[in-house]
């Protein structure tokens, strides 16, 4: 059953991925106003880090799950697992995106400035570069496996695709844990 008219599928990637990064990256530029978000207790924008790190671990299992899956020929699991993954993508950036605004900006680094400078600026950095380039692989493999009948995903660029922006999502997703573990563990 066809939900994306195939021809569609990179104007459809191109546009999604030009707005969910518009928004991102106007959030994280301060862009959007704090009026424009519900005011929540300060409890809840400190709890947002640690549900964000359980929803990283949860996304590497189900990705790792999924890509295992596929592997060894289970269709629905595999499906199963990379709708988990994309649906735990989606509350990690809601949540994230949130505090973002809410707060006003990124959260300032507590440790010492060598640290800073030397570890957790190129982890950060790497972390959010791998985000931003897996956007649009994510939407064209969602779009792609949407848009074609199992037995013809085959034929499409879905699998050469997926692997790729699998493996830029677990490497993002592990660096979002260290860069949370030197936010919150660490220092």
């Amino acid at each position: 059953m066809e939900y994306v008219p195939r021809e569609r599928v990179r104007t459809l990637t191109a546009v999604l991925s030009v707005v969910s990064l518009a928004v991102v990256f106007a959030a994280a530029g301060g862009r959007i106003p704090q009026s424009t978000v519900p005011a929540a207790p300060q409890w809840v924008l400190d709890l947002i880090p640690h549900v964000n790190v359980a929803i990283s671990a949860a996304a590497i299992g189900t990705i790792t799950v999924g890509w295992r899956a596929i592997r060894r020929g289970n269709v629905d699991r595999h499906r199963l697992a990379m709708l988990a993954s994309f649906s735990l993508f989606v509350a990690f950036l809601v949540l994230y995106l949130y505090r973002l605004v809410a707060t006003g900006g990124p959260q300032p680094f507590p440790g010492p400035d060598a640290v800073y400078q030397f570890v957790y600026l190129p982890l950060l950095a790497i972390h959010i570069f791998l985000a931003v380039v897996c956007i649009p692989f994510l939407y064209y493999v969602l779009l792609l496996a949407f848009s074609h009948p199992i037995d013809e995903l085959r034929r499409t660029a879905h699998a050469r695709f997926g692997r790729i922006a699998a493996s830029l999502w677990l490497i993002s997703f592990a660096l979002g844990i260290v860069v949370y573990v030197l936010l919150h563990v660490v220092y």
